[in-house]
């Protein structure tokens, strides 16, 4: 049976499971009633992916667009229809003789504010399906180039390849929200004159977890077999580790029961747009808005927030206007 339960479960995703594959084991694991996860992998990587549960899948959206880092290995030499290991190959080239100066000018194209053209198998959306359900049926897909930000794309060993062991390289991405690594490997095999994809993907990190310390279904499935469903619950970060994306606005209890019966706050509060609402004894109560004339509106608040309007515990808060 499924139960009410709220937190942040940072899981050490395995290969060939997808997100959601993920995401249901764990809830199922957790017997958690309502479960989201913050950004899909890709069968083929591994690496964090935060899982959120109950009132905390009130923040996912947020952390979507958040700062991700990954470490991946590029196979140079072969394209493939999905621009990873997982796909056809569609064509091969030989690998021309690279040194270190030409990689790294190659990837100082791909760094900054650049378009980019997202995979065609991808989850995307055109017409309300996915796009790689379209590419399945073999339809031909025209995918348009956006812009999308690359804080860092940097080699991090090129020895196989410049041993002749093998075409490879290992790469650090640092990135925002909408890139595709795999687009960056293909394109960066592009530029180098031999075309390339993924042969291995691994998240590092996520904004605000910026030093995760990451769960993986086998600890998690022994920790329960072991020490029951109480020991689980240790695993979970607090909604608050996941606020901390946002700027941070403390209210007293006058206030808070305010914004839990849906009332705005006349401030003046700063700034502007959406804020994290904390209580003042520093409890998550959801989040908030701030518009151009100070005014705090309540946006997204978690259950004990808005149930009755009144959030108990002492402390001042801001007078209100």
């Amino acid at each position: 049976m499924f139960r009410r339960l709220d937190g942040i479960l940072l899981l050490d995703k395995p290969q060939g499971l997808s997100s959601n594959q993920a995401l249901q084991r764990v809830r199922h694991l957790f017997r958690a009633d309502k479960g989201g996860h913050t950004g899909s992998l890709d069968p083929l990587a591994t690496g964090l992916l935060p899982v959120c549960f109950g009132e905390a899948t009130k923040i996912a959206g947020g952390l979507l667009g958040a700062r991700k880092a990954y470490e991946t290995v590029a196979r140079l030499g072969v394209v493939t229809d999905t621009d990873d290991a997982e796909g056809q190959p569609l064509r091969e080239r030989p690998v021309p003789a690279i040194n270190i100066d030409t990689i790294d000018a190659a990837l100082a194209q791909l760094a900054g504010r650049i378009q980019q053209r997202p995979p065609v198998y991808s989850a995307l959306k055109r017409g309300g399906e996915p796009l790689y359900a379209k590419a399945r049926r073999g339809e031909v897909i025209e995918v348009e180039a956006r812009e999308v930000e690359v804080h860092a794309f940097e080699l991090l060993n090129a020895a196989d390849l410049l041993d002749g062991d093998e075409p490879l390289l290992r790469l650090h991405v640092e990135c925002g929200s909408g890139t595709y690594v795999r687009s960056l490997v293909r394109d960066l095999g592009e530029l180098l004159g031999c075309g390339a994809h993924v042969a291995e993907l691994r998240r590092l990190w996520v904004d605000p977890f910026r030093e995760p310390r990451m769960w993986t279904l086998e600890a998690l499935e022994g920790l329960r077999a072991q020490a029951g469903e109480r020991v689980l619950e240790a695993c979970l970060l607090p909604i608050e580790a996941g606020m901390s994306s946002w700027p941070a606005v403390r209210v007293g209890d006058a206030q808070a029961q305010r914004l839990g019966r849906g009332q705005r706050l006349r401030g003046p509060y700063a700034p502007q747009g959406q804020v994290a609402l904390l209580d003042a004894h520093g409890r998550g109560l959801g989040l908030g808005e701030i518009d151009g004339e100070g005014v705090l509106h309540p946006l997204r608040l978690f259950r004990w927030a808005a149930a009755s309007g009144a959030v108990p515990g002492p402390g001042p808060g801001p007078a209100e206007t």
